[in-house]
């Protein structure tokens, strides 16, 4: 399936959601360009104003909250950081999703993307991994058909590793608008829960 928004059945729509950042768990790798998932993930943390704690035997973080306006719009979700290292989030993300029984359109991976240009947005559903070790183990336990928040960091200067390039901090020029692009990523995911893809992407898309 492409960029189109997603029909959800009468129970679906009152479901909840399961929002993850990808990233590597340690202080050495929490600037790194991997980590923005988990860069994300922290600030709706603060926004659903929770901590992340241990979620059991999933090897994940989780924060149980709600997002949205009080009323129809208000959603339950379940904001995680997979605890395994990035080529092995898709186990503690499929163990959340049957533990708190989550559809599999409810499921919103955020994650750094190569191919989209340092601090671009983009919102999809399904589709492929793009070679993103992170999405690919994710695919590989549930199949395609979850949304992915796309927070573009660029290709690698010269001839570096792409393996290089994504485990090395931002560098300092980038980290001057990332406070800004990090809580952009965030405001899209909200809009994306709760007020459906086709509207997040034509407000955040760019």
């Amino acid at each position: 399936m492409g960029d189109t928004d997603v029909t959800t059945t009468t129970d679906d729509a009152a479901a909840p959601w399961l929002v993850v950042g990808l990233g590597n768990p340690g202080p050495e790798y929490a600037m790194n360009r991997h980590n923005v998932g988990f860069m994300v993930a922290d600030l709706l943390a603060g926004r659903i104003g929770g901590k992340f704690k241990r979620a059991g035997k999933a090897q994940a973080q989780v924060i149980e909250g709600r997002i949205g306006p009080p009323g129809p719009a208000n959603r339950r979700v379940i904001l995680a950081k997979p605890m395994s290292y990035m080529n092995l989030s898709g186990g503690p993300v499929n163990a959340l999703r049957d533990f708190y029984k989550v559809p599999l359109a409810h499921v919103v991976a955020i994650h750094d993307e190569l191919d989209i240009d340092y601090g671009v947005l983009r919102l999809k559903f399904g589709g492929g991994d793009n070679g993103h070790n992170g999405l690919k183990s994710m695919t590989k336990v549930m199949g395609p058909d979850y949304h992915r928040v796309r927070f573009g960091i660029g290709r690698p200067p010269g001839r570096m590793q792409v393996a290089d390039f994504v485990l090395k901090d931002f560098a300092s020029a980038e980290r001057k608008e990332l406070d800004y692009l990090v809580d952009r990523a965030a405001d899209s995911v909200e809009c994306l829960v709760i007020e459906g893809l086709e509207r997040a992407q034509s407000s955040y898309n760019s």
